[in-house]
């Protein structure tokens, strides 16, 4: 399975302190281990059912989050540092884990298209992903991210770090869901 996990997550290799690494790793590894989903199904199911007929896979989608965290991160360092320091470790482990509880909350239906499951409908991923993380012995700071990336944040006083992935997040959902937007090519 770890194999699997570093086909999926080469981005898990920028995060420079290695036991956050191996936490964050731990964490994807058990939320494998608990879904109904299979590693591959993540590069194929869409990243969101909340826009009808996504053409944005769930790893196209985290991947891209990934990567505009960590580039927002490190122009704010470069341009706002000495102010507003940034953690860039927490910011790139907070974007990885941000989706994992996704693992619990979605599953495929009888006709191989994803849907939200029993269990999704009760905890929303933002919990189901803190409970792994925290099982895992993610720092705090990474969890107030994977507990703050989503609407269910917009209650609480975000971190840098976690306005960061927040906003990296809507980023790559938000223009889907104006359907002009959206061109597919075939």
């Amino acid at each position: 399975m770890r194999e699997a996990l570093n086909r999926l997550w080469p981005e898990i290799g920028w995060i420079q302190d290695l036991q956050l690494r191996e936490q964050v790793t731990q964490t994807w590894l058990k939320a494998l281990e608990r879904s109904p989903l299979k590693p591959e199904d993540l590069t194929r199911i869409p990243f969101t059912l909340l826009v009808p007929n996504c053409p944005i896979t769930f790893m196209e989608h985290k991947r891209c989050v990934v990567q505009i965290a960590r580039d927002s991160a490190l122009a704010m360092q470069h341009f706002m540092g000495r102010a507003l320091p940034i953690e860039m470790d927490t910011v790139i482990a907070g974007a990885i884990l941000a989706d994992v509880g996704k693992l619990l909350e979605y599953e495929l239906g009888p006709d191989g298209k994803s849907r939200q499951s029993e269990r999704g409908e009760a905890l929303r991923h933002p919990f189901t992903g803190v409970a792994l993380a925290m099982e895992c012995g993610v720092p705090d700071s990474v969890c107030h991210i994977i507990a703050a990336h989503a609407a269910e944040g917009d209650l609480v006083k975000r971190t840098t770090e976690a306005f960061i992935v927040h906003h990296a997040d809507f980023m790559a959902f938000l223009p889907l869901k104006n359907p002009k937007n959206i061109k597919v090519k075939s």
